[in-house]
C-alpha cells in the first residue's frame, strides 16, 4: 500500500484492510468487488486483484501461508525481486536484500555517485551492493532503516545532507542534483 502513496493516506486503509481480511484465507474468499472497493482510493488498482490472486494461490497450494523461499515467492504473478526480498526479510526474518526506490537512491548516492541510476546495468550493480551490505543478523532492522533513511534524509529532491551521518564517505556529497 505504501508504494507511491503517502503514509497518512495509507494508515486508515491498512487498518480497514486488516479488519476485513485478517488472513490470506479471508482475502481469498472475499468477493473481488469488495477487495477493490476496500483498496480505493490508493491507486494502482491491479494490486488488490493481484493480492487476492496470491492469497487464493497460497490457500490452494500452500495451506493459506506464503512460502518463504525466493523462487516460489517469485513464481506468484505480481511478486518480483523487491517484494520477494521484503517478504523474506520482514515476514520471515531471512537474510534477503531489498531494492526499492529509496534504497536504490541511497546506495547510488553513497557508493556510486555518477552514471545513470535507472539503467539496467546500474540496477544490477545496486542489487549486488544491497546483497553485499546485508548483515547476518537484524536484517529486518537494517532493511527498514535503509528505506526510512532514503525516505527521510536522502530524499529525491533537496536531500538533507547537513544532517546525514554518511557524508564523509558519500560519493555524492556535496549533493549535485545533476548527478542523481
Amino acid at each position: 500500500m505504501l508504494q507511491q502513496t503517502q503514509v497518512d493516506r495509507v494508515v486508515p486503509k491498512y487498518l480497514e484492510w486488516l479488519q476485513k481480511y485478517p488472513s490470506l484465507g479471508a482475502l481469498a474468499a472475499a468477493p473481488e468487488q469488495d477487495v477493490t472497493r476496500t483498496w480505493y482510493p490508493l491507486g494502482y488498482n491491479i494490486r488488490p486483484r493481484r493480492l487476492q490472486m496470491i492469497a487464493r494461490e497460497s490457500v490452494s497450494r500452500y495451506g493459506g501461508a506464503l512460502p518463504a523461499d525466493e523462487a516460489t515467492l517469485r513464481s506468484f504473478k505480481g511478486i518480483g525481486a523487491y517484494t520477494a526480498g521484503a517478504i523474506r526479510s520482514f515476514a520471515f526474518g531471512e537474510r534477503a536484500a531489498i531494492l526499492d526506490t529509496n534504497v536504490a537512491r541511497v546506495l547510488f548516492r553513497v557508493f556510486v555517485g555518477t552514471g545513470d541510476p535507472k539503467s539496467h546495468r546500474m540496477k544490477r550493480h545496486l542489487w549486488t551492493l544491497s546483497e553485499t551490505l546485508m548483515p547476518a543478523r537484524h536484517v529486518f532492522d537494517f532493511n527498514q532503516a535503509l528505506m526510512d533513511f532514503g525516505a527521510m534524509v536522502c530524499v529525491a529532491r533537496n536531500p538533507r545532507c547537513l544532517i546525514c551521518p554518511m557524508t564523509k564517505g558519500c560519493r555524492s556529497f556535496p549533493f549535485d542534483p545533476g548527478k542523481s
